[in-house]
């Protein structure tokens, strides 16, 4: 790594958001567990550590807890949250359950400055999500500033700074400040991350790594895994071979739009696999949302298992693996329960026996997006909503058929169309159709109808873990709704969905 930051995940919502803010300064962030060892760390020759929130109290029997030599590395710390009262624990001060905690936004002012809040204004707003809080400071510190409780605490000789608040999110006004001045100020970082780099080495990586072997890929037509396609084309050439499978349940003529985009005009060597009868056959009788996700995974993971067979000379399996994938696995809640081996081919047979190559596993979602338009990606297919792994397959709520997966597709293509056309689809975060198992009496003509229900759905959200519904205009919906019932056979009623998320979430199941 050298001269980046390394945060320690004690469990925090929001310890990628730390990571991404250290690195859009332009400094290398990794996000690694609490209880990784202090040997693997210096290992590392990191210029700061940042202990992130969590969700524990450092009092619990259980608590995540790192050793103090931590402290005496003579590298900077800055302790957030939870990171706080861990700090203010282990160096010997009291941290005690609070009476009423503090969420949500709260007022700071600092009553003695230190260099973590050079320039920034003494009263500003902060975000708090505790309820813990420390009442003794450790021997050497000084409490720096307060809400309704001790808020900043610091030991300027031994360059630790604790926050009670999170200045990562966007809601700490003066967050973004206090970030550069520990990464700056009091780390001394120098900018190195910068993703014109980042492609240059990796490809110099590939080709170093694949020599003349060949490499297959599982091609979704989504960002990540198109851009890890591209980025090792870019590398090796003809020695990458896609495998493309279609399920039946993407979106209105994917398939011919993956094959035109990646083969066509990258030329890329791409295997198209028609598996949508196998795929709905699997389906039938199915209502429940977990099961049909459970066959949809497992049904795409025999299919691509099958083709790779195909390739015997194939030495390694790509996958657009993303950082959030790897803080994860790695996370102190223990890897994820459920493969999500429909979204990027995870969980294949063992007997594949095929090396692992994922290029684009040090990178954030927005870091992806950028590295697809450096290598010559039109911007409005790295720009695309993200998409469900099981695809139509849980926006069709109850039983999915071939009736109904041609009349999805077709009031869904109607709503993006119909977004683009209007410079709105990428004013919102993901926007989609779903279709109800409920069908209602309509009048077309002087005819009676009685047929299905669609439900218009679009979000916005800055991280995916909460979401607004998008304040879309009137006459829009309108047209869209019109559109829709009068282009589309088999719907005639469409609804526009405004729940937010918690507590609705943003698919539907």
């Amino acid at each position: 790594m050298n001269n980046g930051i390394i945060i320690l995940d004690f469990g925090s919502q929001y310890n990628q958001l730390i990571a991404r803010r250290v690195r859009e300064l332009g400094v290398y962030s990794e996000v690694l567990p609490f209880n990784t060892s202090l040997e693997e760390i210096l290992g590392k020759k990191p210029v700061g550590i940042i202990l992130s929130g969590g969700p524990s109290s450092v009092n619990a029997e259980d608590a995540h807890l790192v050793e103090k030599s931590l402290f005496e590395a003579g590298i900077p710390v800055l302790g957030i949250c939870y990171g706080m009262q861990l700090t203010t624990h282990v160096l010997g001060g009291k941290v005690k359950k609070g009476v009423k905690g503090e969420y949500g936004k709260a007022n700071l002012h600092i009553d003695k400055t230190s260099k973590l809040f050079d320039g920034v204004s003494t009263d500003s707003i902060v975000w708090m999500s505790h309820f813990d809080e420390v009442e003794v400071v450790p021997e050497g510190f000084e409490i720096n500033a307060k809400t309704d409780v001790i808020s900043a605490i610091s030991n300027e000789a031994q360059n630790i700074y604790c926050v009670q608040f999170h200045p990562e999110v966007s809601h700490s006004e003066e967050g973004a400040k206090m970030l550069e001045n520990f990464v700056f100020g009091i780390c001394k970082a120098e900018k190195n991350w910068k993703l014109t780099n980042y492609i240059e080495k990796t490809v110099a990586e590939i080709r170093k790594k694949v020599g003349k072997d060949n490499v297959i890929l599982g091609l979704s037509g989504g960002v990540d895994s198109s851009v890890a396609a591209v980025l090792i084309h870019k590398a090796i050439g003809d020695q990458l071979t896609c495998i493309f499978v279609d399920t039946g349940l993407l979106r209105k003529d994917e398939g011919k739009k993956v094959m035109e985009n990646y083969g066509e005009h990258f030329q890329m060597n791409i295997k198209m696999i028609d598996a949508k009868e196998r795929f709905l056959n699997r389906l039938k009788g199915t209502s429940d949302p977990e099961e049909k996700r459970k066959i949809i995974g497992n049904e795409f993971v025999a299919v691509f298992d099958e083709e790779s067979h195909k390739f015997e000379s194939a030495k390694f399996l790509a996958q657009g693996t993303i950082y959030p994938d790897v803080i994860e696995s790695q996370s102190v809640k223990g890897p994820s329960a459920v493969i999500k081996s429909h979204h990027n081919v995870g969980g294949l047979p063992e007997e594949m026996k095929m090396e692992l190559l994922e290029p684009l596993r040090e990178l954030f979602k927005d870091e992806v997006r950028k590295v697809g338009e450096e290598l010559g990606i039109p911007h409005h297919l790295v720009y695309r909503h993200p998409f469900p792994g099981p695809g139509l397959g849980i926006r069709i709520l109850g039983e999915v058929d071939e009736e109904k997966v041609k009349i999805l597709q077709e009031a869904d293509d109607i709503f993006i169309e119909e977004l683009y056309k209007n410079d709105l689809y990428e004013k919102v975060s993901q926007a989609f159709v779903v279709l109800l198992p409920v069908k209602s009496v309509g009048v077309m003509g002087d005819e009676r109808t009685y047929e299905y229900t669609a439900v218009v759905r679009s979000a916005n959200t800055l991280d995916f873990m909460t979401a607004t519904w998008s304040k879309l205009p009137y006459e829009f919906l309108e047209l869209v709704s019109n559109r829709i019932i009068n282009e589309v056979r088999g719907i005639n009623r469409v609804t526009y969905d405004i729940s937010s998320k918690p507590p609705a979430t943003i698919e539907w199941e």
